[in-house]
């Protein structure tokens, strides 16, 4: 399991790292208030990425790297499309952690339990203030059905 766990945590932790990075390029495009919330959601991020790299360590797991630079997964050139750039990287954070679940308990499950629920609130937050509907989705994180 431990293995497993390693691998779960980790792409965890490039989804943090994807963060970080999408809350810099997204950021600028906001007014005041919302560059203000860009940042703080991004220290949220720095946080969660330290933890896991604790984590990871104690598992004696190598944690992926960081990339130079992430490509965005559609043009982020103003204010409503960094709002949705927020809320997908929320999406994708969430998906991540959901995946951690499965193999988690105790202490660390509650973690990761946390870092779920908390990008998927701030998913549906960024999809209310893009105007984007539905606000909610069911079971955030899980692949959608093809």
């Amino acid at each position: 399991m431990s293995a497993e766990l390693g691998q779960r945590l980790g792409a965890a932790l490039a989804a943090e790292y994807a963060a970080i990075f999408a809350y810099g390029r997204l950021g600028v495009l906001l007014d005041k208030a919302g560059r203000d919330l860009a940042r703080g959601v991004q220290e949220v991020h720095r946080v969660r990425r330290d933890a896991l790299l604790v984590h990871l360590a104690a598992l004696k797991v190598d944690p992926p790297e960081a990339e130079a630079g992430y490509a965005m997964p559609f043009p982020v050139t103003d204010k409503p499309s960094a709002l949705k750039l927020a809320a997908y990287v929320e999406d994708g954070v969430a998906a991540t952690w959901r995946a951690a679940l499965a193999v988690t308990e105790g202490e660390l499950r509650k973690q990761v339990l946390a870092g779920y629920t908390d990008a998927a609130v701030r998913a549906a937050h960024w999809r209310r203030l893009a105007g984007v509907t539905p606000l909610t989705v069911t079971f955030p994180g899980r692949p959608a059905k093809r």
